[in-house]
Order: C-alpha cells, then structure tokens, then sequence
C-alpha cells in the first residue's frame, strides 16, 4: 500500500489541529470516530506525523493519513489533499522488457 507524505513537514496538519482546537491526543481521539474499527490513530503516530522534531515522520500509511484527514475534515473542512501528498511514481512500475525488434 502506498505511503502518503505529509505537505510542508506536516504544518497544514498542525494548522488544521489549531483550526479544531484539537491537541494530538484528542485528534488521536477523534480518529477513532471515523475508524469502522473504533480503533484509531494511536496518539505516539499522531504525534509523529504532525511533530517537527527528530521523532517526527514525513510519511506515513494511506490508513493512517485518511482517518487523520477525516478526523480533522469533519471538525474544518479541510481534505486530506490540502495535508497530505501521493507519492510520485515508482521505477518499479516501468516494464522492463527488451523490443521484439532486439531479440535474437
């Protein structure tokens, strides 16, 4: 599964918390709210990926992203493409294979 990249080490999260008024605790909360499971975003995650320091994460799981995004979407309005960014393509997606013209 593809891991999404929080946008501008991950201040339009921390802005979008202030928005709420949500600290990463209570926004570790919240996610539980929107998780089928009720299981959540566990609050150390939450702190990683909207933290700035040597802990802090740039990236992160599609899972993890959508029930922060949502948390946060729910309490602001913000979509999860104004915090978090896909990944740029994979060289593994290339075909590798030689021209039927070059084989012998």
């Amino acid at each position: 599964m593809p891991k999404l990249h929080r946008k501008r080490d991950g201040k339009p999260l921390r802005d979008a918390m202030a928005r709420a008024g949500l600290s990463g605790p209570e926004l570790a909360e919240a996610t539980k709210e929107v998780d089928p499971t009720g299981k959540g975003v566990s609050p150390a995650t939450v702190g990683r990926i909207t933290g700035q320091g040597k802990t802090a994460r740039d990236r992160c799981e599609l899972e993890t992203a959508w029930f922060v995004a949502e948390a946060l979407h729910r309490r602001t309005n913000a979509p999860l493409q104004d915090l978090f960014a896909m990944p740029t393509g994979s060289i593994s997606n290339i075909e590798r294979s030689t021209p039927d013209a070059d084989e012998e």
